[in-house]
C-alpha cells in the first residue's frame, strides 16, 4: 500500500532543517571570526576552534541540520528538497547582516532575492514522493 505524506508534516522537518542550518553557520561563522586566525593544513588547529563553544555548537547544529536533511529526502522529492531549501541562504544573508554586521551589496540582496523567489516557486508545485507504509 502506497500513501503520500502528509504536507504538515515535510513543511515541519523543511522548516527545521532551515532553521538548524541558517543557526549552525550563523554560529560557526560568529566563532570562527572571534578566534585567531587558523589557516594551516594541519587539523590541529581546527580541532582546538572546535573547543570553541559558538564553534561547537555550530557543528552541532550542523549535524542536526543533516539528520533533519536526511529524512526530508524520505518524505519528498530531491527536485522538491534543494530547490526549497535555498530559502536558507535568505536567511542567511539576513542573519550575517544583523548579527555578523557583513555588508550585503545591492547585488547580493538581489541574488538573496531570486533565490527566494525561486523557492517560493517551486515550494507552491506539486510534491509526489510516494512512500511504502509497512
Amino acid at each position: 500500500m502506497k500513501s503520500h505524506p502528509p504536507k504538515a508534516r515535510t513543511y515541519s522537518v523543511l522548516t527545521l532543517f532551515i532553521t538548524l542550518k541558517a543557526a549552525g553557520n550563523l554560529s560557526l561563522a560568529w566563532g570562527m571570526k572571534h578566534l585567531p586566525q587558523i589557516m594551516s593544513a594541519s587539523p590541529l588547529p581546527y580541532l582546538r576552534a572546535m573547543l570553541d563553544p559558538f564553534v561547537a555548537g555550530g557543528v552541532v547544529a550542523l549535524v542536526l541540520a543533516l539528520l533533519a536533511r536526511m529524512a526530508l529526502f524520505s518524505l519528498a522529492d530531491l527536485s522538491f528538497i534543494l530547490p526549497v531549501t535555498a530559502a536558507g541562504y535568505v536567511l542567511a544573508a539576513i542573519l550575517g547582516k544583523t548579527f555578523l554586521h557583513e555588508n550585503v551589496s545591492g547585488e547580493r540582496w538581489l541574488g538573496t532575492l531570486l533565490i527566494a523567489g525561486g523557492a517560493a516557486l517551486v515550494g507552491s508545485g506539486e510534491h509526489r514522493t510516494e512512500i511504502e507504509l509497512e
